[in-house]
């Protein structure tokens, strides 16, 4: 028998949980649709924060605000274009696989995630 095997009825220790929330944190940052719909356009190659406001849509502070936590993540890097800055993604190949696992995992629980109560934002579970 392993150590791990041996371990799984116990507590994770201080180590493993610490890499669970590196893990909770990357998870919370794919999960608000204007990071997800960057990321995606990210994708396409580097961009302006002028060029994804125009883009998507969305307002200037929002893209700057998700750009941030993005960068924040390690996922999206930034450089300077004279008085802009260029956005890109940090690891494209990392980013298309995560987004295509996700995928992946909707299409086998179909509407799971939308019906779960702990998705929806104001309702707890006791």
């Amino acid at each position: 028998m392993t150590m791990q095997a041996e371990r799984s009825h116990e507590l994770p220790t201080i180590a493993e949980a610490e890499a669970l929330t590196s893990a909770a944190a990357l998870f919370h940052s794919l999960g608000d649709p204007s990071r997800l719909v960057i990321l995606q356009h990210l994708q396409l190659g580097e961009h302006r924060v002028v060029d994804l406001v125009k883009h998507l849509g969305l307002s200037q502070s929002t893209v700057s605000k998700h750009l941030a936590c993005l960068k924040d993540t390690g996922m999206v890097v930034s450089r300077a274009e004279g008085r802009a800055s260029m956005y890109s993604l940090a690891h494209p190949d990392a980013v298309v696989a995560i987004l295509a696992a996700a995928e992946k995992m909707l299409a086998l629980t179909g509407d799971a995630v939308r019906l779960c109560p702990m998705h929806h934002e104001g309702i707890t579970a006791d």
